[in-house]
């Protein structure tokens, strides 16, 4: 309390006039804001892991508010005092550092308010936007004031520099000069929050008005408003269902209190655009005259069951399926019906796109170092995975599979991912023995995750994105192989890597489609990660070598059989044991198939005695007529 009263005294008695006081006025205003809220978030807090997760909000008022503040005010005082040359030279300096003072302290502080109210994201990014560049204006000024400082200094016992008065231009101004200031301020603040508006409207709730029905199924609008309350967590609404008398408003009150990005996308075509965890937003879904649905259309999450049923009462009430069909199918669930799967293109283009060279599945040797360091990039990439068939994939950098990673048991391996794509994302090495909670979290756009294990064991391990639906994210290209060599693994000649997965096709160039993958219904069965790729450009190898093909089942839903036609395996390795070794006890025997359950892996070998082309597939004969086939060209 002392300090509040001292403050307030300086504050009666001698009022700032320049840049410098009142810059350091509002930062000492951000400062006594920033600590109250603190205290009431810390006393209201359930739990100390909920006050923390509800204090990154203060992280603006205190950099810019505060820091950013404090230390333009300090320094636009200091430099003219420090600068040397005389009180001329002090006044020149002084005079750049104050320039448009109003105007700079006006878009500081009142977009750090602006940032800090429920607006849009985009709104919030181009406020941030402009509050960076007032304050980094200062450098401008800065230079100015050391260049006008330095003219001065250079004129050494010359008469006074007309123009320069013991009060810095604009502290006390005329009357008019404030007023453009404030002006121009308040008009760079509107514009800035317009321009935020203009580029995310859904978001913002412009443009998104309801589509009421026409005609015989209009109903008449009561004039009332039914509110309504949604909580969207673990996949689901909360109510799952909302009633509405018919003609009545329906706003609704959407809170993410999910740990995952959500929205709710209305059959009309209403949405309430991407809603942060901890954040709510209020939906208008219009005059009521039929029951209808809503859900959330971040991909998988409506198969997830993220379906939010609205049941519209009383005689005004209107069939559903007539009401979509008059408000013209403009919602989320029309535009998808209406994009034709890419799988309709299968066969038309027979040759893959110009250039295309298939994925190298040479398997290099462990390497001798104990630790091994990896970045994981996770984008959206549209990615060709059959001749003139595009998807828009999730891959670790760039590729589906992703890099492989290779060691011995007792080796480390730390992954950084980094989420560069436009949900949420997270990683499970299989390879990796260690509780799930924290390494493998999802975390959302713009975030990183160190992900650390030792091998313990040998094997060939899968990993891929655990986030939900992890059946998605596993068939849209988020898998990748880790192999852990046995103890005493025997040389050969050549080792091969296929890791075998499976496509949904949604549309050319979109994301899988999760219909598809609940029914375990796939367009395309591949080795890494293209359909027949290695036909034209098949696999190598010499008459008499001794050849390892390790084989991973990606795939979320299916079995795999793999096979050589034309082949017999001496050695069958799967799940951490060889099932046959050099033939077996009788050195005769042998193995047809190596067969794996989704995410198994493991290894076979064999030796070619005759020259030739010998085909590989998995033996479950659909899925390899589905693009799981290749050769292997056999030379002398």
């Amino acid at each position: 309390m002392p300090v509040v009263r001292e403050a307030v005294r300086q504050a009666r008695h001698a009022p700032p006039t320049t840049f410098a006081g009142w810059s350091l006025a509002a930062s000492m205003a951000w400062l006594a804001f920033s600590v109250a809220a603190l205290g009431v978030v810390v006393g209201t807090a359930a739990t100390p892991a909920d006050a923390v997760a509800r204090l990154g909000w203060l992280v603006i008022p205190l950099l810019a508010g505060f820091s950013a503040q404090l230390l333009l005010g300090a320094l636009s005082y200091l430099v003219p005092m420090v600068s040397g040359g005389g009180p001329q030279a002090g006044k020149a300096a002084a005079l750049e550092l104050n320039r448009a003072p109003l105007f700079r302290l006006l878009v500081t502080n009142g977009g750090i308010v602006l940032y800090l109210l429920p607006v849009p994201s985009l709104v919030k990014v181009v406020l941030s936007l402009l509050v960076f560049g007032v304050l980094l204006s200062f450098l401008v000024l800065l230079v100015r004031a050391v260049a006008a400082g330095g003219r001065i200094r250079s004129r050494a016992g010359s008469v006074p520099v007309a123009g320069l008065t013991a009060v810095p231009e604009g502290a006390v101004g005329s009357r008019r000069t404030r007023s453009g200031m404030a002006a121009a301020a308040v008009g760079a603040l509107v514009l800035a929050v317009t321009a935020g508006v203009a580029l995310d409207p859904v978001t913002a709730g412009v443009g998104t008005a309801s589509v009421t029905t026409r005609g015989a199924n209009a109903s008449v609008a009561s004039g009332e408003v039914t509110e309504a309350t949604v909580t969207m967590l673990d996949m689901r609404f909360s109510p799952s269902s909302l009633t509405v008398p018919a003609g009545n408003r329906l706003e609704i009150t959407v809170t993410n209190g999910d740990t995952a990005v959500h929205d709710l996308t209305l059959a009309s075509g209403v949405t309430s655009g991407r809603v942060a965890p901890e954040e709510a937003v209020i939906v208008d879904a219009g005059i009521m005259a039929a029951s209808s649905e809503g859900w959330c259309s971040i991909a998988g999450h409506r198969q997830m069951g993220m379906v939010l049923q609205i049941v519209v009462t009383g005689s005004g009430a209107t069939d559903a399926a007539a009401d979509h069909a008059v408000a013209g199918a403009t919602g989320s669930e029309a535009s998808e019906a209406s994009e034709a799967s890419a799988a309709d293109d299968l066969g038309a283009q027979s040759e893959p796109s110009l250039g295309f060279v298939a994925r190298d599945a040479v398997l290099l040797p462990a390497s001798a170092e104990t630790h091994h360091d990896y970045t994981f990039r996770v984008g959206d990439t549209e990615i060709e995975v059959a001749p003139g068939v595009t998807q828009t994939l999730w891959p670790f950098n760039g590729t589906a599979p992703g890099p492989t990673l290779r060691g011995k048991v007792g080796d480390t391996f730390t992954i950084t991912l980094i989420n560069e794509a436009s949900i949420g994302h997270s990683l499970d090495f299989h390879a990796g023995a260690l509780a799930p909670d924290g390494p493998m979290r999802t975390i959302e756009p713009g975030e990183t995750l160190e992900y650390s294990f030792t091998a313990t064991r040998s094997g060939a391990w899968l990993y891929h994105c655990s986030t939900m639906p992890m059946s998605l994210h596993i068939a849209n290209g988020m898998f990748g192989a880790v192999v852990i060599d046995p103890a005493g693994l025997d040389p050969v000649d050549r080792e091969y890597l296929l890791v075998q997965s499976e496509f949904y096709l949604g549309p050319q160039g979109g994301v899988a489609d999760s219909d598809k993958i609940a029914a375990a219904a796939p367009d395309l069965v591949v080795f890494n990660g293209y359909a027949d790729q290695y036909q034209d450009q098949p696999l190598r190898a010499k008459v008499g070598e001794r050849i390892r093909f390790w084989v991973i089942d990606a795939r979320p839903n299916r079995a795999s059989s793999f096979h050589i036609v034309g082949g017999q395996f001496d050695t069958v390795y799967a799940e951490g044991e060889y099932l046959l070794r050099d033939g077996g006890s009788t050195g005769t025997g042998g193995s047809q198939t190596l067969a794996l359950a989704p995410a198994q892996g493991g290894f076979v070998e064999l030796s070619f005695s005759e020259a030739g082309i010998y085909p590989f597939v998995t033996h479950a004969m659909t899925d390899a007529e589905r693009g799981a086939a290749g050769r292997v060209m056999v030379v002398p």
